[in-house]
């Protein structure tokens, strides 16, 4: 397939990345039914490490098989499939070469909790290879007590894996040293969709921002200069600005599972802000498979409008 300009436009801002990378980028982009938009729309399924699996598949026992879960992204046209070794490992093979995948790299579990949130490496660069990923995925939690062993530990991994020619995608959820409303506030979004282009991400995952504003010295820049976050759509636009104003790809959760209106009216608000896409799980794969894969289907439409729109 070539390449449209507007995926040569966002090859343009990874200049310092191999040929390799570079094709992955491009087999991400240039997969499923958003193929050549710009946009981005990705099943993740690291829930049932994260949070067990009776909360993550009771609703849709038929989500414990991980084959499940490959052909619904395969069916619905997403870019790609996301999840941790085990579950990729069981279909790598059955479904070889019909959807890019994502190695999640850090999960953790939901049985302790510890003082500061840290996730375990379960996965490496060389599973990723070996099962024909087009790139790796890793969690920080920006506000944790041990972030700076989150950032050093995804520095090696980012340099191993850009050497070997994968994409990085940074999931950048912020939790620890912060409020509940904290953890999506629009400066700590902002500030955390940053921090993990600076660690060198290719593609940053964020949580969709409040209006809440955690920070008092953030707070008085807000107000000084009038920064627009009253809609969705503003705050989304915030956040791509604050990511290299715009030269980084930045994708947002669709989070707990919630109405199929409720979700279509929040990924409009995101399309309108600017945003490269969504990765969604709970809210596609909790619901009996003939919703979940017309939910997402209905997500991708929405993408597409918007690319055609310009947005």
């Amino acid at each position: 397939m070539a390449l449209t300009d507007r995926v040569k436009q966002i090859l343009s801002w990874y200049s310092s990345d191999n040929p390799g990378t570079q094709t992955n980028l491009v087999r991400l982009l240039n997969h499923g039914a958003l193929a050549g938009t710009g946009k981005l729309v990705i099943l993740p399924v690291d829930q049932g490490f994260e949070h067990g699996p009776v909360r993550s598949f009771a609703p849709n026992p038929e989500a414990n098989d991980p084959d499940y879960h490959y052909q619904l992204a395969i069916d619905t046209g997403c870019n790609a499939y996301a999840a941790p070794l085990g579950f990729l490992e069981a279909g790598a093979a059955k479904f070889a070469g019909q959807i890019p995948l994502i190695l999640k790299l850090n999960n953790s579990d939901s049985l302790g909790k510890p003082e500061h949130p840290i996730s375990a490496i379960t996965g490496s660069v060389e599973d990723a290879l070996r099962l024909g990923c087009v790139g790796i995925g890793y969690t920080i939690y920006p506000g944790s007590g041990a972030r700076n062993q989150m950032y050093e530990d995804l520095r090696e991994i980012t340099l191993e894996a850009k050497r070997k020619g994968l994409v990085v995608i940074v999931w950048s959820y912020a939790r620890g040293a912060l409020s509940k409303a904290g953890e999506t506030g629009i400066d700590v979004i902002a500030y955390a969709s940053h921090i993990a282009a600076e660690l060198g991400a290719h593609i940053v995952k964020v949580k969709p921002p409040t209006a809440h504003i955690e920070q008092d010295e953030a707070r008085k820049m807000y107000e000084k200069y009038n920064i627009p976050i009253a809609t969705l759509s503003e705050r989304i636009r915030h956040v791509i600005q604050s990511t290299f104003n715009g030269r980084r790809v930045v994708i947002f959760s669709g989070g707990e599972a919630k109405g199929v209106d409720a979700v279509l009216a929040e990924v409009r608000e995101l399309a309108a802000g600017g945003s490269f896409g969504s990765i969604m799980g709970r809210n596609a794969f909790q619901r009996p498979r003939a919703e979940g894969a017309e939910l997402l289907t209905n997500v991708i439409r929405i993408y597409k409008e918007a690319s055609a729109a310009g947005r």
